[in-house]
């Protein structure tokens, strides 16, 4: 049975970090778009950077989330006491900068938030 299980399991986290992957990747192309490629003048609207750094965090955050699904279902078919440890390490540096994506685009809506009331 576990030889059945080993590779779907594998299959299924290969698939979650390959998702991962286009969702971080197309927040990176549409910041570009929107940091770069964009018409200045729409880029001098105010919170214009805000926002699209909100939607960019958002996707990271996604993505982060994705990876560490990913991470524990890989633990699921290697569970070594190294593996696991490695595991580990990296489950807790991604939920630290979780929570600083997070932080940061709550900081983020706040500060837009006060520039849109400022220009009521």
């Amino acid at each position: 049975m576990e030889n059945l299980v080993d590779p779907f399991v594998h299959a299924v986290s290969t698939a979650i970090e390959g998702l991962a992957a286009v969702v971080v990747g197309y927040g990176a192309i549409v910041a570009f778009y929107r940091f770069v490629l964009q018409s200045p003048r729409r880029r001098m609207v105010p919170g214009y950077y805000e926002r699209a750094r909100i939607d960019l965090g958002r996707k990271l955050v996604v993505g982060l989330e994705l990876e560490l699904g990913a991470d524990i279902l890989q633990t699921a078919i290697a569970p070594t006491w190294n593996h696991i440890g490695i595991v580990a390490a990296i489950i807790v540096l991604r939920t630290v900068l979780n929570f600083v994506l997070e932080h940061e685009i709550e900081h983020l809506q706040e500060r837009l938030g006060e520039t849109i009331m400022e220009r009521a």
